[in-house]
């Protein structure tokens, strides 16, 4: 697995926290299945470049951005798409 790829999946763990979507919520809007998600998520299958492109306009991320970090990605992320109320204990996401 590649740099960029482990910088993907953390930015999508990171976006799904902020928008406190679940990986169902995320497969239904950009049209794959959960286990879909979750094996990308796992890093059993790789995120490809028509996934980048869902998740770009579900996200209104511009794709660059997406593959910039994960904290670069999560400061483009409109704040109509965060969620209202993060509660909860703190997530960590490790450092790759």
């Amino acid at each position: 697995m590649t740099s960029t790829e482990r910088d993907l999946m953390a930015t999508v763990a990171l976006v799904l926290y902020l928008t406190g979507e679940t990986q169902r919520e995320l497969a239904a809007a950009i049209g794959l299945g959960q286990a879909q998600i979750s094996r990308r998520q796992a890093g059993v299958t790789p995120w490809s470049v028509a996934d980048l492109d869902r998740l770009s306009r579900h996200w209104a991320i511009p794709v660059p951005d997406l593959v910039a970090g994960p904290e670069h990605a999560a400061r483009r992320l409109p704040a109509s798409r965060r969620a209202q109320t993060l509660g909860g204990t703190q997530t960590t996401i490790p450092a790759p």
